[in-house]
């Protein structure tokens, strides 16, 4: 039979690992340190030209030669596509007529950096309009500055390429 004293034991052994637990999550949560990476580029089409060139969601097989096929949903908010034969997955939460926004999901067991993209061609003139890509994530899990920035760099590079490319097909 168990003890009153050892029921408080018990009791407050368990609040002490529920407050050790709380103040952990809290510090955790204090580490994020999230990054913003703006592009754009000019493009001489109208915006509505430019969407209809490189805005399906699975266009990003001709700007950024990557493989993908839509996994579920109709192409609107709530579809999913597969990149890189599944090795990446990202789901549309948000929709306009000439833009999306997307975000990868957390993967269970590994870093979540709680990343999300958004395009968007936006008219400048009946003929003229850019073409902006946002990502944003976190990048607390990385080492130091120098590897944080590395990403960055990276990251950026890697879309402003994909923004010329689609400048080019727009365009042409």
């Amino acid at each position: 039979m168990t003890s009153i004293k050892s029921m408080k034991i018990i009791k407050n052994t368990t609040q002490l690992v529920a407050g050790l637990a709380a103040t952990l999550l809290a510090s955790l949560s204090l580490a994020q340190e999230y990054v913003s990476i703006e592009m754009e580029i000019d493009v001489n089409a109208s915006a509505e030209h430019t969407w209809d060139v490189v805005g399906d969601y699975c266009a990003i097989t001709d700007w950024l030669n990557l493989s993908c096929e839509i996994t579920s949903g109709n192409g609107g908010i709530g579809t999913v596509r597969s990149l890189l034969d599944g090795r990446i997955l990202e789901i549309m939460v948000a929709e306009t007529e000439l833009s999306y926004g997307y975000t990868q999901p957390n993967v269970p067991g590994e870093f979540y950096n709680l990343y999300h993209g958004f395009m968007e061609a936006r008219p400048v003139s009946a003929n003229s309009s850019k073409l902006i890509y946002t990502l944003m994530l976190d990048v607390s899990n990385m080492e130091d500055q120098a590897a944080k920035d590395a990403d960055v760099a990276r990251r950026r590079a890697t879309f402003e390429r994909a923004l010329a490319t689609m400048k080019e097909m727009a365009e042409s």
